[in-house]
């Protein structure tokens, strides 16, 4: 994996990744759902497994991921939040879109309405609902 000290946020905050979402990837908390989500798209890009699992809630969590299995690997291509709902003080909702391409063919989507859980003051992410 290159170095990650001064590249641009996957997320695509301007900010850079050590300010944004590798604070997070470090084992900051998220202060919001919506944070949550931008650094696991992060994570997926970065192929960050460990990350993806300690913040997906118990409840739901799958055993791993085998992101460094896929074949052939996606190429992330960028990441829309079209809305972040606080339904209460520890659960929100975040939709979004999520471009990705897989080897050579078209780009593609991933739209989703994620849920999401806040326990001892951390965000997790629960499920997520696929939008056609």
């Amino acid at each position: 994996m290159k170095s990650t000290t001064n590249i641009p946020c996957p997320c695509g905050n301007a900010a850079g990744y050590k300010p944004c979402c590798g604070r997070l990837h470090d084992g900051n908390p998220a202060t919001t759902a919506e944070q949550l989500m931008r650094a696991r798209y992060s994570a997926y890009m970065l192929k960050h497994e460990d990350f993806l699992l300690a913040s997906w809630h118990a409840e739901s969590r799958p055993a791993s991921l085998r992101l460094a299995a896929q074949q052939p690997p996606p190429t992330w291509l960028g990441l829309e939040i079209r809305q972040h709902h606080d339904i209460d003080e520890d659960h929100a909702t975040v939709e979004f879109v999520a471009r990705y391409r897989l080897g050579g063919g078209r780009a593609q989507r991933q739209h989703e309405t994620s849920r999401f859980v806040r326990e001892d003051g951390r965000w997790y992410y629960l499920d997520g609902e696929l939008k056609s």
